[in-house]
């Protein structure tokens, strides 16, 4: 469990320790809009892109040597990262970091779904885990507020070495690995660059419409090359004798319904902490340090619904409260897009949208992610947990493209926008990101019955020994 939530709270916060950094790495290597949005993206679209990679190595070679390997990636990218002198060397180092990630994310939930059987005890542990990795994400921002102050903004990422030695070695010594591997040892190389290569051109694809309408080539070609590479890999996994995913897996319904939703629900997400630092900094004029601060009641919202989410499950049932927690966090975001403006304050602009986005989003992800990892063998943790972490972070780079792209054409186009003018293409983009959402909702319906059980059903069957 320790193993599990360390790794996943590194992950996390080093998404949300450089969103603080952004106006800081801007003005420090001079990066333009697009590059400063690729330094997000460079490590969601690798981070996705390997995941399912990374899970299947896990199953194959054994989680403990795929986490050390993960974390000793992630570490090293990290220190080249700090030390960038150009556009160019950041963006590469934040892909090297994705792709340690990768290595690492689905290890930090297979180790709990190949530990926890299926019930009560494996909720209330992805509820940790699900709650811990939203505190990497607040903490990040705090974190990351104070490093960039008081130091620089590369220490948001060079203080990633020091931590990351220090759990290399923790781990190397202390984690003993338990579950089953499936005895195979090869590797979908193809797979994993068709599904990367696939993603990410279609981000980039969507993140052209800044500049481009949807119909110019500039856009069509890389939204039409992502399509075919994604055609490309099903076409790949169906015939592969060791395949990155099992296609046999998509057909349990808890686990392709899951993932589904997962990936639109998390299209919003990412917004939340990204134009929220934009907006605190570039708009409102706040220091790093205070931007970092005004998250703290998001990441208090998230955990309490984390945690409050499996007694609530227990009540009243998986797909209810994923439902739940997606009207809540529509909620949030539609409210938060009403009342994003040049002149707003934390009490009246920031605080309440943020507790109803934030608490949502804590809400739906326990159930989701203990739906869409139901009904696996143990020996398929990695490639499933994979799976899961694929949906997320897809969702959350494709809804970063979708709605920077929004915001961008919603202010007006010139060199220097005006404060007001940056406000409502951050409204716009949160507007957006409640539409996304609100569709989520609208998907729960494909969650099985089964995955829903009739109040005290999950107590009944823990008292009979399941």
């Amino acid at each position: 469990m320790l193993a599990s939530s360390v790794g996943q709270f590194l992950v996390v916060l080093d998404v949300s320790v450089v969103n603080v950094a952004l106006p800081s790495m801007r003005e420090g290597l001079s990066l333009s809009g697009t590059a400063l949005q690729w330094v997000v993206n460079a490590y969601a679209l690798t981070f996705a892109g390997f995941l399912l990679l990374g899970g299947r190595a896990a199953d194959l070679f054994g989680r403990k040597p795929v986490y050390l390997l993960g974390l000793g990636l992630f570490t090293a990218a990290s220190l080249v990262g700090g030390l960038a002198q150009n556009a160019e060397m950041l963006v590469a180092a934040r892909a090297a970091q994705g792709i340690g990630a990768a290595v690492l994310a689905p290890v930090t939930l297979s180790l709990l779904t190949s530990t926890f059987p299926e019930g009560p005890a494996r909720t209330r542990a992805i509820a940790t885990w699900t709650a811990v990795g939203t505190a990497g994400g607040a903490a990040g921002g705090l974190i990351g507020g104070v490093l960039t102050d008081l130091l620089s903004w590369r220490w948001v990422l060079l203080v990633n070495a020091p931590v990351g030695a220090l759990v290399v070695a923790v781990v190397a010594f202390g984690l003993r690995e338990r579950g089953e591997r499936t005895g195979r040892r090869g590797l979908d190389l193809p797979g994993a660059a068709l599904v990367t290569v696939g993603v990410a051109a279609l981000a980039y694809g969507v993140g052209q419409t800044e500049a481009h309408s949807w119909t110019a080539a500039d856009v069509m070609a890389p939204l039409v090359g992502g399509l075919l590479a994604l055609a490309a890999f099903v076409a790949v996994e169906a015939r592969s004798a060791a395949p990155l995913v099992p296609l046999r897996l998509l057909r349990l319904r808890a686990v392709a319904a899951g993932n589904v939703v997962t990936l639109v629900a998390m299209t919003g997400a990412f917004a939340m902490w990204y134009f929220l630092s934009l907006y605190m900094q570039n708009v409102l004029g706040y220091s790093a340090i205070r931007a970092g601060l005004c998250f703290l009641p998001h990441t208090a919202a998230v955990i309490v619904g984390s945690k409050a989410a499996p007694r609530l499950m227990n009540r009243f049932g998986t797909r209810l409260m994923v439902a739940a927690g997606g009207v809540v966090a529509t909620a949030g975001f539609g409210w938060q897009g009403l009342v994003l403006t040049a002149d707003g304050t934390f009490w009246g602009t920031l605080l309440g949208p943020g507790v109803l986005m934030a608490g949502g989003i804590g809400l739906l992800m326990t159930p989701l992610t203990d739906a869409a990892t139901t009904g696996a063998a143990a020996c398929e943790a990695g490639v499933v947990a994979g799976l899961v972490n694929t949906s997320r972070q897809i969702g959350g780079a494709l809804g970063l493209a979708v709605l920077g792209a929004v915001a961008a054409a919603t202010a007006t186009h010139g060199a220097r926008p005006s404060r007001a003018e940056l406000a409502d293409g951050y409204a716009a983009a949160y507007l957006a990101a409640a539409a996304l959402t609100a569709l989520s909702v609208l998907l729960v319906g494909l969650l099985p019955r089964a995955a829903e059980p009739a109040p005290g059903e999950r107590e009944a069957s823990a008292a009979g020994g399941h």
